[in-house]
């Protein structure tokens, strides 16, 4: 199927790093928002690492973003895809970057999990930090080892 992003980019002129997903999911898409499946760990983890409430709605998890400095995209602007699942994604196409590196200073870009980090690094020959996927079909991965490497934003902000 193939699958174009809608969901406009998080950022501001204070946004000091940016995490990328590769595509969002179906779930997603309904919602109109990132990590909207309900069993996505990135909302819990990200707000836990960052010391805030876990927010709740669309316009909660937007602030939240803005207001700690962090802006949130994808990688890819279209692509083939089955379902969520980051493995059968054909024909990427990558999304324009320069409007959010124009208008913030970006430290770092982080991507959540390998199919983003690699489709990153290798449509836009950018650097990144790969944290692993909160997504619920990465349940090896558990809660304590996502807030370990996702404590990596918060220290990057502190700087």
């Amino acid at each position: 199927m193939l699958v174009t992003h809608t969901i406009p980019p998080v950022f501001n002129a204070s946004s000091k790093v940016l995490v990328l997903g590769s595509i969002p999911s179906p779930a997603s898409r309904a919602q109109g928002f990132f990590y909207g499946h309900p069993q996505n760990r990135f909302w819990q983890v990200l707000s836990a690492v960052l010391g805030e409430p876990l927010p709740q709605t669309v316009e909660q998890k937007r602030e939240m973003l803005l207001r700690r400095g962090i802006a949130l995209w994808d990688v890819l602007y279209s692509c083939e895809i089955e379902g969520a699942s980051d493995a059968t994604i054909r024909n990427p196409v990558p999304n324009d970057f320069s409007r959010i590196f124009e208008a913030a200073k970006i430290r770092k870009v982080f991507t959540t999990g390998k199919r983003a980090y690699a489709l990153y690094t290798e449509l836009t020959g950018g650097e990144a930090v790969c944290l692993p996927s909160t997504s619920p079909a990465n349940r090896a991965v558990g809660i304590p080892r996502l807030m370990e490497a996702y404590s990596m934003i918060a220290e990057v902000l502190s700087d």
